[in-house]
């Protein structure tokens, strides 16, 4: 997050002086660095540039302490078997299978992924009266890193799918024919959610064609 605000700050302020800049942060640092040590540059006045490149500095080094950290999270995760049992699932990287270990802790302290999903603001509110029930949006409550986190790897997911040449998933296909895209894949998080509780609660490895009695969870 600090790193997106310094990011977009640079944006800002060189657009005010008519200097657009990429959207990929790596490349941006690269152009806006170059642009403000070229002398013969007269758009960007000469008593910004000193604070422009420092700033430039500062999101070089974020990015660093943020590549280290991951690192350390690569080395805890080739050593924690829970963490790569989830690190199977479609959609679930690095810092969504951390996220999720320390989130749940014992996942057998959550009654069924259904259980674990709502914690996580993945399932739909309900209001309704007389009998009938209308399912609302999702409830957004609980942990909205890991929500998030998993919605990510969801969208990733959808759209790899969705390439031209690929072969959708006929769980996806069906639900694409009768929801919009985004329904779709919060569903998909949702699910994933689910699979990651089941693994961890029954210490299971994920098999991407499982299909369990009486429903199409994809752990196994």
């Amino acid at each position: 997050k600090m790193r997106s605000m310094l990011v977009n700050q640079l944006h800002g302020l060189m657009g005010e002086y008519g200097m657009a800049l990429p959207k990929g942060w790596a490349v941006m640092l690269q152009q806006a660095a170059a642009a403000l040590s070229e002398p013969k540059n007269n758009a960007i006045p000469e008593l910004l540039r000193p604070a422009l490149l420092e700033q430039i500095q500062q999101v070089r080094a974020l990015s660093e302490q943020i590549k280290a950290l991951e690192r350390q999270l690569g080395t805890w995760q080739r050593h924690a078997e829970d963490c790569q049992r989830i690190a199977a699932i479609p959609g679930v990287g690095l810092l969504t299978a951390t996220a999720a270990i320390a989130t749940m802790g014992d996942a057998r302290t959550f009654h069924s992924g259904r259980e674990f999903a709502a914690f996580l603001g993945l399932v739909p509110r309900q209001s309704g009266s007389g009998g009938k029930v209308k399912l609302l949006g999702i409830s957004k409550r609980g942990d909205r890193y890991l929500r998030t986190l998993l919605i990510h790897g969801a969208r990733t997911v959808l759209s790899a799918q969705r390439r031209p040449g690929r072969q959708l998933d006929p769980w996806l296909k069906q639900l694409l024919a009768r929801r919009a895209p985004n329904v779709v894949m919060v569903a998909l998080a949702n699910k994933m959610a689910r699979t990651i509780w089941a693994l961890l609660a029954h210490g299971r490895t994920f098999q991407r064609d499982y299909r369990g009695a009486g429903a199409t969870a994809v752990a196994g």
